[in-house]
């Protein structure tokens, strides 16, 4: 069974830097992608950034503030998050997608202040 943790959301203000993380178990990273998403208060979940084992991509309108790396040994992807602005604030939720199917975490709030 695949388990996700998320984890290093909190109050910011904007301007400010967070660092989320996602942590994965019963999945080969080799064989997945993981992904990280943003869903605002009453507006529908957006893709922020996904990773495989050799690529990564960003969300066009977020390049040169936020990053998606990982670390295999720790079977853990993070997704930082620079110049924080208001409307960045929301759910973030990270997902894993491998041959089994889709899986989601259960969401880490981050709150930015103006």
């Amino acid at each position: 069974q695949v388990q996700l943790v998320e984890s290093g959301g909190g109050l910011v203000q904007a301007g400010g830097s967070l660092r989320l993380s996602c942590a994965a178990s019963g999945s080969r990273f080799s064989f997945n992608v993981m992904s990280w998403y943003h869903q605002p208060p009453g507006r529908e979940r957006e893709l922020v950034a996904d990773i495989s084992n050799g690529e990564s991509k960003v969300a066009d309108s977020l390049k040169g503030r936020f990053t998606i790396f990982k670390d295999n040994a720790k079977n853990t992807v993070y997704l930082q998050m620079n110049s924080l602005k208001p409307e960045d604030s929301g759910v973030y939720y990270c997902k894993l997608t491998d041959f089994n199917g889709t899986h989601w975490g259960k969401g880490t709030l981050v709150t930015v202040s103006s």
